[in-house]
């Protein structure tokens, strides 16, 4: 495939009227390998965050072994691209046709429940002809914690009260090789503390079921940077997650995982956008909210955007975007800080698009076509060049160490 230098040469030699994908191998491969390097246990992808056949490819490529799979076409999709890949089906509910199938077909042995309902299915679904059950299975407790200090809560829908998890983990025990205990922050943490207050709940469940522990999976979370958001370094969130885990009443072999998605992805992809037409400060590009900007309308995430036009001599103000649909919700509100004398024939490019973006694409009223081309550049963003200054750090604060 064609390799361009960057967005603008993608535009000039194209002059596209469908939205394009522009995908950075070189920049998933790098979270990749930062991730499988200085991450202090095991690193699994989530699979939901972005599932390009490319990308999974690239990841495993860049030491990314193990993959959390949150459906059986999941499971799927991943054991026929990558036969050799280690799959947990992290999802808390799941059907028992679905369990059967990844445990007999597919060879998955790692699971998650919140539930004594959800034991009893996989206890079931994982037995032998004789009815006999499994012995081989890793059986992780998802814990409820909060998602205060995200983003995006994920704090409502999974993970047992601290006050039931005692007797479930008791009940899992009985039928496990490996019992783990597992949370979810929420998305996009901006703070490692974060973890450290999930941690210190999956002590008190520990200290009051008296079981052996044999996994602490610390789920996702991890950031990336987008504009208003500028996170700390991953190495802070590392360290801490590293000398709480060391501090838990666990197995002396117990293993730290961890399922990063959006940390992993979110610099692979950016999408270059034409506008259509200009009304004030609302722009109508070709993209929307049923397509791979479905984050910016629904949770009013704002992206990095960046005019591709080299005859734009105005400073930046703020926009808002409609897409292509004829509805009324497929609006960004941003905003979006662009040239003023931006306008119609115009093309922008929106940066940090690999986490999600391609996952949420539909082919409501007919758009949502999208050529992908491979590009040379860096992403607008990155937590993985050495570049991005600390946030945490000020020139009027002076230092007494």
């Amino acid at each position: 495939m064609h390799i361009y230098p960057d967005a603008t040469a993608v535009v000039r030699a194209l002059a596209p009227d469908e939205p394009v994908i522009c995908n950075r191998p070189h920049a998933a491969a790098r979270a990749a390998r930062f991730f499988a390097e200085k991450f202090p246990g095991k690193s699994m992808y989530a699979v939901k965050a972005n599932p390009t056949p490319e990308l999974l490819q690239i990841l495993w490529d860049s030491g990314i072994t193990h993959f959390d799979v949150a459906s059986i076409a999941e499971v799927r999709q991943v054991r026929e691209l990558l036969p050799e890949a280690t799959l947990c089906f992290m999802h808390p509910v799941k059907t028992k046709s679905a369990i059967a199938e990844a445990y007999h077909v597919h060879g998955v042995r790692t699971f998650s429940l919140d539930t004594h309902e959800e034991l009893a299915k996989i206890v079931e679904a994982t037995a032998d002809a004789a009815g006999e059950g499994a012995t081989d299975l890793n059986l992780l407790v998802r814990l409820r914690v909060s998602s205060e200090h995200s983003e995006l809560s994920l704090a409502a829908k999974f993970g047992v009260d601290l006050v039931d998890a005692a007797s479930l983990l008791q009940a899992v025990r009985q039928h496990c090789d490996a019992l783990g205990i597992c949370f979810h922050v929420g998305s996009q943490a901006m703070t490692p503390f974060a973890y450290v207050q999930a941690l210190e709940r999956v002590r008190a469940a520990i200290a009051e079921a008296a079981v052996t522990v044999d996994i602490i999976d610390v789920g996702g979370g991890f950031p990336s940077s987008y504009p208003g958001m500028e996170p700390p370094p991953l190495e802070d969130y590392f360290a801490l997650i590293h000398r709480h885990f060391e501090a838990l009443p666990i197995s002396y072999s117990a293993e730290l995982w961890a399922e990063p998605g959006r940390a992993l992805c979110a610099e692979y992809s950016s999408m270059i956008v034409k506008v259509e037409k200009r009304r004030g400060d609302e722009l109508y590009i070709n993209d929307g909210a049923y397509g791979a900007l479905f984050d910016a309308a629904h949770v009013a995430w704002r992206f990095p955007v960046r005019a591709l036009e080299d005859d734009l001599t105005q400073g930046d103000e703020e926009f808002s975007f409609y897409g292509p649909t004829c509805d009324d919700a497929d609006y960004m509100k941003g905003p979006f800080m662009l040239p003023a004398d931006i306008q119609a024939g115009d093309w922008l490019e929106i940066g940090m698009l690999g986490a999600y973006g391609a996952a949420m694409k539909t082919r409501f009223n007919g758009f949502g076509t999208a050529e992908a081309v491979i590009v040379a550049d860096e992403p607008m963003a990155s937590l993985y060049t050495g570049e991005r200054a600390d946030p945490r750090q000020s020139d009027n604060v002076v230092s007494l160490r």
